[in-house]
């Protein structure tokens, strides 16, 4: 079955781009998924090239909004994903925030660390653990990691690889509506239909619970299902050529709409609140 085997802690996807505001829609409900009441806040700002003006601007939101302290683990090489120092920030913090930048760099310093395990294992414990752009789209066990905006219905043209494996049955892709990335959505679902796409528009979030999720913040999520295809012609191309593609199903979801991975089903807000109400914890 799609979906993760629900640890406690939350875990949440941002297209990014969030408000850094005073209002920060989606940072008060990360904030709020947490079970401390002022918690700590460690910020990753591994995927990024300016990690000082990127912690800077989560230090400041954070601190305004609730946060008790908020801490810099600055991981930068894969020596800094082993060090005590570090693994100990990961340790105390209530929630773990994924900033965004290049998901490669993410997955290629903390593959097989001490600090992905304890990150992992704080998530059992019931941290939230929570990323935006980059940091959203690692969380999946498999992630896109490049391909053209305009121009990926073409076979080969979206590049994937290892994720983090937070959640399962899953592809993510962020800034989803202002990039225009529905065909490197598309072309995945040609070869791998048993993927869910996960399309998040900027300022826009999903919540993973179990088989199901839970879109909030003011943007769009889109959901990209190709279990229902019809026909391509994928299997007879060449790496460059044109792909066709029959019977994508698509879905856009706005704050409080969930969907059913398991049963590739949309799920209102009253079918939220009978069927899921542990999605909707932060809205209490």
């Amino acid at each position: 079955m799609p979906g993760i085997a629900t640890p406690p802690g939350a875990l949440v996807a941002i297209g990014g781009a969030e408000d850094k505001s005073s209002r920060a829609d989606i940072l008060r409900e990360v904030i709020s998924l947490s079970a401390a009441r002022s918690p700590v806040i460690g910020v990753i700002t591994t995927a990024s090239s300016i990690p000082d003006d990127v912690f800077a601007a989560y230090h400041d939101v954070f601190l305004a909004i609730g946060a008790s302290e908020v801490l810099d683990v600055r991981v930068r090489e894969r020596e800094d994903a082993q060090d005590p120092a570090f693994i100990e920030m990961i340790r105390r913090s209530d929630v773990i925030f994924i900033s965004g930048g290049d998901q490669m760099r993410l997955t290629s310093i903390f593959g097989g660390s001490l600090a992905l395990r304890e990150i992992r294992q704080r998530r059992m414990d019931g941290a939230v653990v929570a990323g935006t752009s980059a940091g959203a789209a690692c969380q999946a066990a498999t992630m896109i990691y490049g391909g053209p905006a305009d121009d990926s219905l073409r076979k080969g043209a979206v590049k994937m690889s290892a994720g983090f494996g937070f959640v399962e049955g899953v592809i993510i892709d962020t800034h989803f509506l202002e990039r225009g990335r529905f065909s490197r959505l598309m072309e995945v679902g040609t070869t791998n239909p048993e993927y869910v796409g996960v399309g998040l528009g900027e300022d826009a979030a999903v919540l993973f619970q179990g088989d199901r999720l839970r879109a909030f913040g003011p943007g769009h999520v889109v959901l990209v299902d190709s279990s229902r295809i019809t026909g391509s012609n994928v299997f007879d191309l060449n790496d460059g050529e044109a792909v066709s593609v029959q019977n994508v199903i698509m879905h856009a979801l706005v704050d409080g709409y969930g969907y059913s991975l398991s049963d590739r089903r949309v799920l209102t807000p009253d079918d939220l609140r009978a069927e899921s109400p542990e999605l909707l914890i932060a809205d209490t």
